[in-house]
């Protein structure tokens, strides 16, 4: 029985965001890309009625499935494989750092709560000793096309893109686009489409910061208010006025382009000077 076929069965519940992934393609591209070998651990987040899952199992040494329905966890449960251990769990609840170290994970994750799943994996920017984040060594997302968009995105993208988003995922990881997928891919087709991601994680953040906590808020000052010049954002975030004019004026920055025009090293930059003009 084909994929199409199998979804048919099952009624997607609208509050989970549930869209089964039907296209065969599709599963081969994302085996493919995660460059499974029998010696992996991988980590299955939203493993649904287990089209993926069934073709992990035959690669993997390990898998855990975690899925937080218990009508997909009923089905998953049909998948004859001794590799396999299903986690009925709220992936936003589980402790990634207790299926090993080096794992692999693999998410086609509800649209709706994309930045928390992505903030759960990596941890936030000033985290630097995330335990979720220190035992994966890459991850392969299905994602809102536009996320996609917002994950690869620097300062040169549309301003829209370019985000808080785009900095957490390149801060501790290398990020790559892989393909698009139109949304009759899946049943219930979606009304947008999606997209691959491959993130492969670094051990350490794309910056060496005297502060990563600051580090943070100066980039929340520049996406705060994006109609707002840069000085005019850093000033509105608290921070002090003539400290803020002397570091864009050190930094041969003009103090009234925005703030999301700048590259994630130059706002690093930011945040060094400003510290130390404070």
């Amino acid at each position: 029985m084909n994929y199409f076929e199998r979804a048919k069965k099952f009624r997607a519940k609208k509050r989970l965001g549930q869209n089964f992934l039907i296209d065969t393609n599709t599963i081969e591209t994302i085996i493919n890309i995660s460059d499974i070998n029998p010696n992996d651990i991988v980590v299955e987040i939203g493993s649904g009625l287990g089209f993926v899952t069934e073709q992990l199992v035959k690669i993997a040494k390990k898998v855990y499935a975690i899925e937080l329905d218990q009508d997909m966890v009923n089905e998953l449960s049909k998948i004859n494989a001794d590799n396999l251990e299903i986690v009925h769990q709220d992936i936003l609840k589980t402790d990634l750092s207790s299926f090993g170290q080096n794992i692999k994970i693999v998410a086609n994750i509800p649209y709706y709560i994309t930045s928390p799943i992505l903030a759960h994996l990596l941890g936030e920017i000033d985290d630097l000793n995330n335990k979720n984040r220190s035992s994966i060594s890459q991850i392969v997302l299905m994602v809102q096309y536009e996320v996609a968009k917002r994950l690869i995105a620097n300062e040169k993208s549309p301003s829209k893109e370019f985000g808080l988003l785009s900095i957490l995922a390149q801060f501790w990881a290398n990020v790559e686009f892989i393909k698009k997928i139109p949304a009759k891919s899946f049943f219930p087709a979606p009304k947008v489409d999606s997209a691959i991601v491959k993130l492969i994680i670094n051990k350490t953040p794309l910056l060496e910061l005297s502060n990563y906590t600051f580090f943070k808020k100066v980039t929340k000052s520049c996406f705060a208010t994006r109609r707002k010049n840069i000085k005019n954002s850093l000033i509105n975030m608290g921070f002090d006025k003539n400290a803020v004019q002397k570091t864009l004026a050190d930094l041969d920055i003009n103090e009234n382009i925005r703030g999301e025009t700048l590259s994630i090293h130059k706002m690093g930059q930011v945040a060094e000077i400003l510290k130390a003009n404070l």
